[in-house]
């Protein structure tokens, strides 16, 4: 019986976030230029797994991650059943600044997939000094919702499964069956009401349009890099992203969708480590 223990180390904070302590979960590997990783819509860390268990990101990055609030192995504050979650853009990039300010993580690179590639934006724009760069993964200023959100949180269906369904068809077609279940997995684990609280913030709430403009890459690069299947965030969304922020780097990456660090890892990483190279010697 072959055994492998990974170098991954977790743990919990606790901190205020909004007022309302919070009690979070986080995971971490390597040493270096902190690399501040951010999970998708109703989903957690373990999208970055492959990331964490990289040697060749590992050496030179130190990869953190971190479930939010809601999600994953993270807790609701208390009083959670009193009222229905809906994320927003202010609690959003609160949540991140606070878990920052707790941990210590000075100037990370913060790269974040589908709503964490919005809110890089809204960190692009409201507080671009705590960050070296910034990435953006299946990154838009907008979506347009193509599905019924009341579906995600009914008594009259499995919401993990309805979750899971839903974005079923981002994934692109060179994830294997094994990391394509385990990226579903992840989405059939969600809380409920989760996945719905989340797209409040990215179908409407943290719409960018009119805003992006205003971004300053000057004060923090900003790279984006786009699966090419996916019709949630299209390659076409995030080169007109990339045409209306000036400096602004795009990369399309061929053959992956909606969900690159965990459908198809190594894949990934082929496109992401020259990136980290570029930003290390900018």
């Amino acid at each position: 019986m072959r055994v492998e223990k990974e170098a991954v180390t977790g743990g919990y904070v606790n901190f205020p976030i909004a007022g309302r302590m919070c009690r979070v979960y986080y995971e971490t590997a390597g040493s270096g230029q902190p690399l501040l990783c951010l999970h998708t819509a109703g989903s957690d860390t373990r999208q970055y797994r492959a990331l964490l268990n990289s040697p060749e990101l590992t050496a030179s990055h130190q990869v953190i991650c971190f479930d939010m609030p809601w999600h994953g192995k993270s807790s609701p504050p208390q009083g959670w059943e009193t009222h229905e979650y809906q994320l927003t853009s202010v609690l959003y990039v609160q949540t991140i600044l606070a878990f920052m300010d707790a941990m210590q993580v000075e100037r990370p690179i913060a790269m974040g997939c589908s709503i964490g590639g919005r809110v890089v934006l809204h960190l692009a724009l409201q507080q671009p000094e705590r960050f070296k760069a910034l990435i953006g993964l299946q990154s838009g200023a907008h979506v347009h919702p193509y599905y019924d959100l009341d579906w995600l949180h009914r008594p009259d269906v499995h919401g993990g499964e309805v979750c899971a369904g839903i974005v079923s068809g981002l994934i692109g077609p060179c994830a294997s069956q094994r990391d394509r279940w385990e990226t579903l997995w992840h989405y059939m684990q969600s809380g409920p009401g989760v996945f719905k609280g989340d797209l409040h913030f990215y179908t409407g709430e943290g719409d960018l349009r009119g805003r992006v403009q205003q971004i300053d890459t000057a004060r923090c690069p900003l790279y984006l890099l786009t699966g090419e299947y996916d019709y949630s965030c299209t390659p076409e969304d995030s080169q007109e992203l990339a045409r209306l922020i000036p400096g602004a780097q795009l990369e399309v990456m061929p053959g992956l969708g909606h969900f690159p660090m965990s459908e198809a890892p190594q894949e990934f990483l082929r496109h992401l480590l020259p990136m980290l190279q570029r930003i290390q010697t900018s």
